[in-house]
């Protein structure tokens, strides 16, 4: 009967710890930052299309693109990115 053995291996040793979730003020900056930067490229890129619509129109169909962008996209690649960089400076 052949015998397996179990590579030795710390409990820990590959395990990546695992980071802290961000703080309420890192959240805020973040999403600001992803929401700023997101306004800003899509006023710059339809902002000549939606000149002439009702303000309540425009801001509908801005907000229409940069909410699920930021929400689902931005955010969460942010919060990533974060992660990533604080595993790196342990």
């Amino acid at each position: 009967m052949p015998t397996t053995t179990a590579s030795p291996t710390a409990p820990n040793a590959t395990r990546a710890q695992p980071v802290p979730p961000p703080s309420v003020h890192t959240r805020v900056l973040l999403t600001w930052l992803a929401v700023f930067t997101t306004l800003t490229v899509v006023q710059l890129a339809i902002g000549p299309y939606v000149t002439g619509l009702p303000t309540l129109l425009r801001t509908l169909v801005i907000t229409g693109i940069v909410v699920p962008a930021v929400v689902y996209g931005l955010v969460p690649n942010l919060l990533r990115i974060r992660t990533a960089a604080l595993r790196r400076l342990r």
